[in-house]
């Protein structure tokens, strides 16, 4: 693969790699049979384990955050409750959105290789799907799946034979708040993780429509390292 290939996919600017899951979610085409296999291993213990969202693309990304910029999409706290956006600054406005929402060009989801992860099982048809942390503590609809993940994905982190996925984000650390409902698959997200190029992202941000532009490029050092160059 050419190395601008590789950075459109890395930034969500390319579509080639992506096979369909379902109508409404696209994944990277060598996640689907690992992926069915997992969701075969839920169902023996009564999970349904359901994508509530894959592949999202740089333009949809720049809607999300652009959105919460102006105020037009709630910002959460880190309770989960909404934030009052006009009172704050923009280096406080973007570090908040960072907080739930990922810059454009990178978001794990443009990879095709991180999906969110509900369990249809658990709730009514009519279930309104929050993806909050409530949902996946104890007492929380999701709260089986949570504890299953807990041994049959964190308790395994390098085993590849036995799964191929981690949770990047189970730990409350100083950057992106825990989601317990997102995973990953270790062999495809490992490559895109290495692709990662702090200049090179700070470039496609300062050539894009994004708002708090100015915010974002004055503190790019410190928003790579909290929220952009996971490690494990």
């Amino acid at each position: 693969m050419s190395e601008t290939k590789s950075f459109f996919q890395l930034t969500g600017r390319n579509r080639e790699h992506l096979a369909a899951w379902s109508d409404h979610c696209e994944l990277h085409r060598e996640l689907i049979a690992p992926l069915q296999a997992l969701c075969e291993r839920g169902r023996e213990v009564g999970l349904d384990i359901s994508v509530a969202s894959g592949f999202r693309s740089f333009e949809r990304q720049l809607n999300i955050w652009n959105t919460k910029a102006r105020g037009e999409r709630a910002v959460l706290d880190s309770a989960g409750q909404p934030l009052e956006m006009q009172r704050l600054d923009d280096t406080q406005k973007v570090f908040a959105i960072l907080r739930w929402s990922a810059l454009p060009g990178t978001s794990r989801h443009h990879w095709g290789s991180d999906f969110d992860i509900w369990d249809a099982a658990a709730v009514p048809a009519d279930y309104c799907l929050q993806l909050h942390t409530d949902e996946y503590c104890k007492g929380g609809p999701f709260s089986a799946l949570n504890v299953w993940l807990q041994e049959e994905v964190d308790a395994h982190p390098d085993d590849l034979v036995r799964t191929g996925f981690f949770r990047p984000y189970t730990v409350d650390g100083d950057g992106i708040a825990p989601e317990p409902w997102h995973l990953s698959y270790a062999p495809l997200a490992r490559r895109f993780e290495a692709l990662c190029d702090s200049a090179a992202l700070k470039h496609l941000i300062a050539d894009s429509d994004i708002e708090l532009k100015a915010a974002v490029l004055a503190h790019w050092d410190t928003i790579y390292t909290r929220f952009i160059a996971i490690t494990e």
